[in-house]
């Protein structure tokens, strides 16, 4: 058969799509695909103002979707809980984030917050979480994985990550292990540039391929080189595809978001999803249209691969096999309980997380009013931007004095001090404004939010594996008198 003359093909290049969209409504530029067969959408900070908005938003795309008897759309958004969250985005998450469940290294404790998480995420309309993270996090010094892996050691990633998809597929959702074939020993963040994991195989396979077998239901593939095994990303290399499936991955292999450096540097929009499914890619993320043109990138996308299969350059064959994939992680999921107690269930296994994880060195107690410096110089891109939620929590609690930017003005002003950092060991400016703080005030609390074996040296520390409302909450507990 020569591609292209039976089926349009458009359609098979929105079949392996998953389109991005500014705002809270349908754009008219995005309304033939929904009809035409797109696979499914991914909601950003933008789309998700709230929990109880969400529903609604998604439900505006499943209806222009399904007025032509197709089956339900991919609903998916980045929720891995803690630091990372979307729908969960202005008020923090109820979860404290990977490296806390790894560090307390209670399975049952890991599944049930994925339950209830996933509960929360069906209230949504989600049918699909790009989570867990399994990413080994054998480098501390990494600056974009960090507090979102479970740890250092393979096998408690892989038993975590198993837990954590074993909840969500109780609560009805699909989970997406990434980042194939590791992104936790690099120190480049691929949204800026293209990471280099350069090991042996053995290595690959023992440390970074491992935790990937612990059953997820997708596989996402990261924008990383392996020099060993060719000079392309992960996600435009069929040797990544060839990798998953002999893992016995059977489910759909996603790409990262094509939009991030470490790939569009490289090619526009369209070669960029044309090589990940000439690599053996199943699914295409677009990336979050803060920054970016949306309708731009879906374009360039669909164009790009259409052209591609008129040209007979990708088999329109293995475009409807990869749709078929990729109808495994649609669906749609009834609340079994009202949204208060979804959310009061979430927040008590949540906050029994929290509490057991947070460590400390010292005395770390802290009288009235607090001031606190946030000393963190980079923001995490996977993160985004949000409020410090440590001082939002001593604000709740009446113990917050002022919160300042930098250890100068921490120095200027009166109070206990209370310094938060990121990643003072990796990060030269941020280093140096936590050693100037420590110096002048050596009594400082310094409250840790990234991985505890990349900690800075403090005589008063909080250990509080992740910078996320109910970190926070376990820290002030830890901060103020009883």
């Amino acid at each position: 058969m020569v591609a292209g003359r039976s089926e349009d093909a458009r359609r098979l290049a929105y079949g392996v799509l998953l389109a991005q969209f500014p705002g809270l409504t349908v754009p008219a530029w995005l309304r033939p695909a929904l009809e035409g067969g797109l696979a499914g959408i991914i909601l950003f900070g933008e789309n998700t103002p709230d929990v109880e908005t969400t529903p609604a938003v998604v439900s505006r795309f499943q209806s222009v979707a399904q007025t032509m008897g197709r089956p339900p759309l991919i609903v998916a958004a980045d929720e891995e809980g803690g630091d990372v969250t979307r729908i969960q985005h202005v008020e923090g998450s109820s979860l404290p984030g990977n490296a806390a469940l790894g560090d307390v290294d209670d399975v049952d404790l890991t599944e049930r917050c994925a339950r209830a998480y996933g509960a929360l995420l069906a209230y949504a309309g989600l049918s699909l979480t790009i989570a867990p993270c399994l990413d080994v996090a054998s480098e501390p010094l990494n600056p974009v994985i960090g507090v979102r892996s479970f740890g250092a050691d393979p096998d408690l990633v892989a038993r975590h990550g198993a837990a954590f998809a074993a909840g969500l597929r109780h609560a009805g959702i699909r989970s997406c292990g990434k980042h194939f074939p590791g992104h936790g020993a690099t120190r480049t963040d691929s949204h800026l540039a293209l990471p280099v994991l350069d090991v042996p195989l053995d290595v690959l396979a023992r440390r970074d391929e491992a935790p990937f077998t612990c059953g997820v239901d997708s596989v996402m593939t990261a924008h990383v080189v392996v020099p060993v095994l060719g000079p392309d990303p992960a996600t435009l290399s069929s040797w990544a595809t060839d990798h998953v499936r002999s893992l016995g991955i059977t489910g759909p292999i996603v790409t990262d978001a094509l939009g991030m450096r470490a790939v569009a540097d490289l090619y526009d929009m369209g070669e960029a999803a044309v090589r990940a499914l000439e690599a053996g890619a199943d699914l295409l993320c677009l990336d979050s249209p803060t920054g970016r043109d949306a309708q731009a990138d879906f374009e360039a996308a669909v164009d790009g691969v259409a052209a591609a299969v008129r040209s007979g350059r990708l088999d329109a064959d293995a475009l409807r096999a990869s749709h078929e994939r990729n109808l495994t992680l649609t669906g749609t999921t009834s609340p079994s309980a009202s949204l208060t107690e979804i959310r009061a269930a979430l927040e008590e296994v949540g906050r029994e997380a929290a509490a057991r994880a947070v460590r400390t060195g010292g005395f770390v107690r802290c009288d009235p009013p607090i001031v606190v410096a946030d000393l963190r110089h980079r923001v995490s891109i996977a993160a985004g931007e949000a409020p410090l939620a440590l001082a939002q929590a001593l604000d709740r609690r009446g113990a917050l004095a002022r919160l300042v930017r930098g250890p100068h003005a921490a120095l200027e002003t009166p109070g206990t001090l209370v310094a938060v950092v990121r990643e003072p060991r990796a990060d030269a400016v941020e280093g140096e404004a936590l050693a100037t703080l420590l110096e002048q005030r050596p009594d400082t609390v310094v409250v840790h939010t990234g991985l505890a074996d990349a900690a800075p040296d403090a005589e008063r520390i909080v250990y509080a594996h992740g910078a996320g409302r109910v970190n926070a909450e376990a820290v002030v507990d830890l901060l103020l008198p009883v």
